[in-house]
């Protein structure tokens, strides 16, 4: 079959890799793509939230599988968009409708669904300009630190964690003021809960689910979890603390919940479900849903899938799930996310990059990459992750590390302590 895949991360040259891997594999294109996927793929200049020129692009390739890579085409439709175009009556999409879209495209949605179904989560507060005084009082009743979560989608950067009473209840007011745009105009206050964090991910035909596995990421730009926030510096799958009875209390609490509650509402929800977990005490709770796959957990997660993920699609987006059994490769795989200096700030691009070709035994997934002439560039602050098996996580780690050495770039920066927390 021919299949378009929406992305240019990491995220999407690991789903594209894994892709290429299927003997149901006629044709992939990757809207826009990056160096990577133009190597295994063909590259098609669209942008994700170009509805109408995707649309023309399906109809016209004879496409039959669209797989939606980031978030922000999902919270805006792209699903209902296509199945109202008459063009496209075949067409199976992996994602899910605006309606579904919304566990991650509004905390407050999230945070009432998860009270409806008792789905554990931190106790929470939305405030809106309306109801500020009472907003500030809640806040006020709170152990610090204090957490502050815009509603909408804010590129990763609308969630702060603040120690002081006082700069807590200045944000909320410069975020209700327009701090992240719309996204801000309501926010939920949340009780911080402590613990250690892990994602969990799973697929669902919005009838059934299968579990795709675990990993930990590691947000922080600096080692130990020091500095900015940042889009992902590393992963590893699995994550040695959630064993047996962790993971049952993830599927029987949260998972199952998760996709029933869907089911309840009347939302038909085909794709992927990110359940942002925290293990406290051996407690699972629920930080927040994507609605998509992680980045750079795709890069761990992916390599250690053995299924066909092009038959495991057709499942989902079919609604025919029940009907594939998923193997996961048993090994760890851990990736490390080599940066642009200065990133999370301001940073370079339209460096070259060098020693793609030496690395052996481990694989190299372009985040932001572009092909210049004949040279493959940095195009983005995350650049590229070395993924890499290992019987034990020490082991994965070490050879990640290894290959780690072999690429260069200016000013290249990366975390020498993924994966160490764990040991």
């Amino acid at each position: 079959m021919k299949v378009l895949l929406l992305g240019s991360g990491g995220r999407e040259h690991a789903l594209a890799w894994k892709m290429v891997q299927s003997p149901k594999l006629e044709k992939l294109y990757v809207a826009p793509g990056n160096a990577g996927t133009a190597e295994i793929a063909e590259n098609v200049a669209i942008a994700v939230n170009d509805f109408q020129a995707i649309a023309d692009f399906i109809a016209e390739n004879g496409i039959r599988m669209l797989v939606v890579g980031p978030e922000d085409p999902l919270v805006g439709g792209i699903r209902d968009f296509l199945q109202a175009d008459g063009r496209l009556g075949g067409l199976l999409i992996v994602g899910p409708g605006k309606e579904g879209a919304l566990l991650e495209g509004s905390k407050d949605f999230a945070k009432q669904f998860m009270q409806r179904y008792h789905i554990p989560t931190a106790g929470y507060m939305t405030v809106t300009r309306e109801n500020l005084a009472e907003g500030m009082q809640f806040l006020a009743t709170l152990k610090p630190p204090y957490v502050l979560k815009a509603d909408g989608l804010a590129a990763g950067k609308g969630v702060l964690i603040i120690d002081d009473l006082g700069e807590a209840q200045s944000e909320l007011e410069q975020m209700l003021d327009g701090k992240f745009g719309k996204a801000s105009a309501r926010v939920v206050i949340e009780e911080f809960l402590k613990g250690i964090e892990i994602s969990v991910f799973a697929v669902t035909d919005g009838k059934g689910y299968k579990i795709l596995g675990s990993a930990k990421d590691y947000k922080r730009v600096g080692e130990g979890d020091t500095g900015l926030n940042t889009g992902g510096m590393g992963a590893v799958s699995p994550v040695p603390f959630a064993d047996e009875a962790f993971n049952r209390k993830v599927e029987e609490r949260i998972v199952c919940p998760t996709v029933e509650g869907l089911k309840k509402e009347g939302i038909d929800y085909r794709g992927f479900i990110f359940f942002g977990l925290m293990n406290v005490g051996g407690e699972p709770f629920v930080i927040e849903y994507n609605v998509r796959m992680g980045d750079p957990e795709t890069e761990v997660v992916m390599p250690r899938l053995k299924s066909d993920v092009l038959e495991l699609f057709e499942a989902v987006a079919s609604g025919h799930l029940e009907q594939v059994d998923l193997e996961l490769d048993k090994r760890f795989c851990t990736t490390v996310m080599l940066v642009a200096g200065g990133y999370p700030g301001s940073y370079e691009k339209g460096n070259a990059i060098t020693g793609i070709g030496r690395v052996k035994d481990a694989i190299v997934f372009h985040a932001g990459t572009k092909r210049q002439d004949s040279q493959v560039v940095t195009n983005g602050g995350r650049v590229i992750a070395v993924s890499a098996f290992g019987d034990t996580l020490c082991e994965a780690l070490k050879q990640s590390y290894s290959q780690v050495a072999e690429l260069d770039f200016k000013d290249k920066n990366y975390r020498r302590d993924i994966g160490q927390d764990l040991l």
